[in-house]
């Protein structure tokens, strides 16, 4: 005979283990939900209030067992029942290195008569800083953003849990990449609903944990003493209780217990937030991305291009008595060309694979790597059936999806005066037809410097739109793409916007050095090129 509350969930059980307490996995609804995985407990009743919380934090911190706190807190387990139930698989948390990046998001209804007076959805986003590759940190955002803004996913949060140790006493450069990661993908809006949950904690004041979220100048919500808003958690809950230490565990229980009562009146107090902006920000950080890699491309083959017509114009000084006197007077010339280059497209996780959309027409790669859309028109980069990246903002159709995308290259040609003429006269004008091939090639020159300036200020219009709407605009993604930008703009002569940059630039070197530091060993220690990594990453310009 099983004791109240696991009489009520008798049919949604299997014995885990038989000790003291008694482990029992719960049988949960498994469900594809997009791109990740739902599980629940219970039937949902849309009349009933419902509260959502994400939650973050390195591998190892306690999120598994903070999950299943809270669904034990939900079900009105006591001490003296001498039982635990668990939502989240043993098996999975297991095998971390087979794990796919996938966001779990766990659903626990019908339990508004115990301790819990509403439902409750928990979002986990495994992936962020472990070993699986920092490939997997950015398709846990691109999913996040597909639950966000799907008619059927999340749209309003209560409560974004920072989970760290209370050992904690500086936070390590994976951690501030992790919640770094996360808190760049939200509205300013979000900040009041930003806590920090306290694991493995003897009850006393963590103050180490929140002097190191102090110095790590972590955005989240303060209390009256002006300390980051945190509770605390006890991470025993399911320990074999002997004679020894049962007295001891009993004590742990009650403190979660009150603390977790805590929590729980923070969701029923705290005004949730709508997610409209945190979507704006998702989206717009994906299309900054593919707009700086796009532009980078398209300013290299520029310069490319700037660099052959400078040594063509050399040449044809130097050689120009030549020229006149021999028509088929051969020089050398180093000209820029577009090939295509294979990605590792074949690659394939459970909801994505990840490959390149190029256009066809302008020749040009707009979205690399693409990790969830199956086909370009389901790339975020596409808007009313048209690419917002590529110069000539081409239709759906002129697109594909493949495993290669364009790279920019220069190859030895050897040409002739006539032949430098027709390339450099191809498509002018009549009048333009009878200029020398000097002043063709200075026009040609002016055009392509027009060009560059036009790409590097939609470049500066994203980033500036991503500092007004996003609650941390000072990412690492963000920092890579500043570097970028200013070195262009400097070149360009703007000093109001190099101006602007540079200020936005010492305010993200303040925070993401240790970032970068982790973010550099991840790809030193996974043989990768930081070249590579970046385009994987979606940050370029190191």
């Amino acid at each position: 005979e099983l004791p109240e509350p696991a009489a009520q969930v008798r049919s949604l059980k299997t014995l885990t283990n038989s000790g003291s307490p008694t482990v029992y996995q719960l049988t949960t609804k498994k469900e594809a939900f997009g791109t990740m995985t739902k599980v629940t407990v219970g039937e949902k009743n849309h009349n009933n209030e419902n509260k959502t919380i994400l939650l973050v934090g390195e591998t190892g911190t306690g999120k598994s067992s903070l999950i299943n706190t809270l669904v034990n807190y939900a079900m009105g387990v006591k001490f003296k029942d001498n039982i635990w139930f668990e939502i989240v698989e043993r098996e999975t948390r297991s095998q971390t290195q087979s794990q796919t990046s996938d966001v779990t998001v766990y659903e626990i209804f019908n339990f508004k008569e115990k301790t819990l007076p509403y439902s409750l959805t928990i979002i986990d986003t495994p992936g962020y800083g472990d070993t699986r590759g920092i490939e997997l940190d950015v398709i846990v955002s691109h999913r996040l953003f597909d639950l966000f803004s799907s008619e059927n996913g999340v749209h309003e949060i209560n409560a974004v849990g920072l989970v760290m140790k209370a050992t904690e006493n500086r936070l390590s450069d994976r951690l501030k990449y992790v919640f770094d990661s996360v808190i760049s993908l939200f509205g300013r809006n979000v900040e009041e609903n930003i806590v920090a949950l306290i694991t493995h904690s003897p009850g006393r004041t963590p103050k180490n944990a929140l002097k190191a979220l102090e110095d790590a100048k972590i955005k989240c919500a303060r209390n009256e003493k002006n300390q980051p808003v945190h509770f605390l958690f006890d991470n025993c809950q399911n320990e074999d209780r002997t004679e020894d230490t049962k007295t001891a565990l009993e004590s742990a229980w009650d403190l979660t217990n009150q603390k977790m009562g805590k929590f729980i009146h923070f969701l029923e107090t705290s005004r949730p937030q709508k997610l409209v902006s945190t979507v704006e920000v998702l989206q717009s950080r994906i299309k900054l991305a593919a707009c700086i890699h796009n532009l980078q491309d398209r300013i290299k083959l520029i310069e490319l291009k700037q660099k052959e017509i400078k040594q063509t114009r050399e040449v044809v000084k130097k050689h120009e008595k030549e020229m006149m006197k021999n028509e088929k007077f051969i020089v050398d010339i180093d000209e820029a060309y577009k090939e295509k280059e294979t990605t590792e497209g074949g690659r394939r996780w459970l909801f994505f694979s990840e490959g390149a959309v190029c256009c066809t027409v302008c020749e040009e790669t707009c979205h690399y790597p693409c990790t969830l859309a199956r086909t370009p028109k389901r790339c975020k980069i596409m808007e009313r059936g048209h690419c917002i990246v590529c110069t000539n903002r081409c239709p759906v159709s002129a697109h594909v999806k493949q495993n290669w995308r364009f790279v920019n290259k220069t190859k030895k040609v050897q040409k002739t005066e006539k032949q430098m003429k027709e390339k450099y006269e191809k498509n002018k004008s009549q009048s333009d037809n009878k200029s020398s091939l000097l002043e063709n090639l200075e026009k040609e020159m002016r055009e392509l410097t027009a060009e560059k300036t036009q790409w590097l200020e939609e470049a500066y219009r994203h980033v500036i739109r991503l500092d007004q709407i996003a609650l941390n605009v000072d990412s690492v993604s963000t920092h890579v793409h500043l570097d970028f930008l200013i070195e262009k703009m400097k070149d360009s002569g703007d000093t109001e916007k190099v101006r602007k940059l540079v200020e936005m630039k010492i305010r993200v070197d303040r925070r993401v050095p240790a970032a970068l530091r982790f973010v550099y060993v991840k790809i030193m220690s996974a043989g990768r090129g930081l070249k590579d990594v970046f385009y994987v990453t979606g940050q370029t310009g190191v």
